[in-house]
């Protein structure tokens, strides 16, 4: 069907409502039509995330309706027997996140399938957590993370409580797409609406004190915790109430929070772009810091599963953390935590992925214990959880990725800012019961391990002429022989699409340089865009930046003439 039949089919087809039609005919623009119709929203290897929109190629109470359908006909088909453990749902503060929570609750119980609701917003690691709590046979979670507010999504979980993984997604995708027909998606009667299940608070109670075991140094928080001054803003998403929560019940009593960013707004007013690895999110909650004093500034995105970081430095200022900073950080104080206490457990594995820096690597190597390489997605941090509990072969450390995502404990099976928060709160005592801040402890390991310097470079290149060139840049990168970068010798490079070190088939490249510097290149699974990896160590800071900008400048001469 052309994308124009499938404009007028929503136009003319009873089973869309007036408002769709309304909308639709309201659209002057051809290229806006076909953009709209001309595919379908396509359900990646965790789910949807679109424009909030009409259109079979935006995201909508129908398109919602229709995934929701293939995962219960997957559910259905492939684990019929378990149906009664039913579906967990949770959604975040975003413009349609409750209703799209109702219709997929809604859709589940109607094709027979109990289905779990919160009274109101819940963050995403407690959804991932409360898939197992329940023993769930899966769970979706309503949510774009950190973009911008005209975006939603909608993730997809299973029993385990991780994103589902490639071959799941692959065959409810194949369930999805066998739906042509929107009306043939079944609605929910008198006979089945007893299958909506609300929760109660027994879960956020579950789910907090799961939370608190990942303490390390309670004994330090107890003497200073009352004290240390901390900023908080969830940007105006979910975090503020369970983030608050397990701060206070931990020991830390002095958090001011952001009060512009503190309620639910799903316009994220006043922030650009509600992601904490953006310096521009953390104005507010930088200023403020400077006006109480405060030590520490912690940042969560609008569903609460990444964490950013911005710590006062000697000079008064305030310094930002990148995601492979807080990440090697809480690696070494993780070990010697834990080793302190007596709680590491044999046979210790840290999991990183492809695209993050060797900083915690480095550190878990020097302490002997083992380092595994993952792909983008956190739901491959997930997959080796699940395989160390069932083969015993090994224990989880800590997992994390440069994207400012990180998980402390295996209560969830997803990226969880919550417990990072507090992780992140406890290791700044640490460090300023030794009279130091975090920026200094950081510096202190850079001494030791060598200056690590990383930098995420993002190409934006939407709509149809988007999609094909970012294409056309990857099979440049893919195809042509790269000898030299930033005048360093390539040594080694990988195309992760062969399948290769033992991981699935994935769309990206990694070039190895001769000075031990990297660089990889991968379209985002979430958004229209093309992300360049740039990883480096030097002897000195001036070194190792000195790299990234001869690796960037690489970079930006080829994009010139690609774009």
């Amino acid at each position: 069907m052309s994308y124009k039949e499938k404009y007028n089919e929503w136009i003319n087809n009873p089973y869309f409502d007036e408002k769709t039609r309304q909308e639709l005919l309201s659209i002057n623009d051809e290229k806006e039509i076909e953009d709209r119709f001309y595919t379908d929203l396509e359900f990646g290897t965790a789910g949807l995330r679109g424009v909030i929109a009409a259109g079979s190629n935006r995201i909508n109470i129908y398109t919602v309706r229709r995934a929701t359908f293939g995962l219960a006909n997957y559910i259905l088909k492939n684990a019929n027997s378990e149906k009664d453990r039913g579906v967990v749902i949770a959604h975040d503060n975003r413009h349609m996140s409750r209703e799209f929570c109702i219709e997929t609750a809604n859709t589940l119980a109607a094709c027979g399938i109990k289905a779990y609701i919160f009274d109101s917003l819940r963050t995403t690691p407690e959804l991932s957590f409360a898939v197992r709590n329940l023993n769930a046979i899966a769970g979706v979670v309503i949510t774009a993370s950190h973009n911008p507010p005209e975006y939603n999504g909608y993730k997809v979980y299973w029993e385990d409580g991780a994103q589902v993984m490639p071959h799941i997604a692959s065959a409810i995708t194949d369930e999805i797409n066998s739906i042509v027909d929107y009306s043939t998606i079944p609605t929910l009667t008198d006979e089945n609406k007893d299958l909506v299940i609300k929760l109660d608070e027994k879960e956020d109670t579950d789910f907090i004190e799961a939370v608190k075991t990942q303490v390390i140094r309670k004994d330090l928080i107890d003497k200073f915790g009352k004290d240390f001054k901390i900023v908080y803003t969830p940007l105006c998403g979910t975090g503020n109430v369970p983030i608050r929560r397990a701060l206070k019940e931990i020991g830390f009593e002095n958090v001011i929070v952001v009060s512009e960013e503190e309620n639910p707004d799903p316009n994220f007013s006043g922030i650009e772009y509600p992601n904490p690895e953006d310096k521009k999110a953390l104005v507010r909650g930088i200023n403020l810091a400077k006006e109480v004093g405060a030590d520490l500034v912690i940042a969560t995105d609008p569903d609460c599963d990444r964490v950013g970081v911005a710590v006062k430095t000697v000079s008064g200022d305030y310094q930002m953390l990148t995601g492979n900073q807080i990440g090697g950080m809480l690696t070494n104080y993780i070990i010697e935590g834990r080793k302190e206490a007596n709680r590491l457990e044999e046979n210790p594995v840290l999991i990183k992925t492809i695209v993050t820096s060797e900083f915690g690597a480095d550190i878990a190597k020097d302490n002997n214990i083992d380092v595994l390489n993952v792909l983008t997605g956190f739901k491959f941090i997930g997959e080796k959880i699940k395989s160390f509990e069932e083969t015993k072969s090994n224990s989880y450390l800590f997992g994390y990725e440069e994207s400012y995502g990180y998980l402390v404990g295996t209560h969830a099976r997803d990226k969880d800012a919550v417990v990072t928060s507090l992780l992140i709160a406890e290791m700044a005592v640490y460090y300023a019961s030794k009279n130091m801040s975090l920026y200094e402890g950081l510096i202190k390991l850079y001494e030791k391990y060598g200056y690590f310097k990383e930098e995420t470079k993002s190409l934006t290149l939407k709509g149809i002429e988007g999609i094909a060139k970012i294409k056309d840049i990857m099979t440049y990168f893919r195809e042509n022989d790269i000898n030299e970068i930033n005048n360093s010798k390539v040594i080694d490079f990988k195309d992760y699409l062969k399948g290769i070190d033992n991981l699935p088939s994935a769309n990206v490249v990694k070039y190895f340089l001769e000075d031990g510097s990297w660089l990889a290149i991968r379209p985002s699974g979430t958004e229209p865009k093309l992300k360049f990896y740039i990883a480096t160590k030097g002897n000195t800071e001036s070194d190792a930046i000195k790299n990234v900008d001869g690796i960037r400048a690489f970079v930006d001469i080829v994009l010139e003439k690609l774009v």
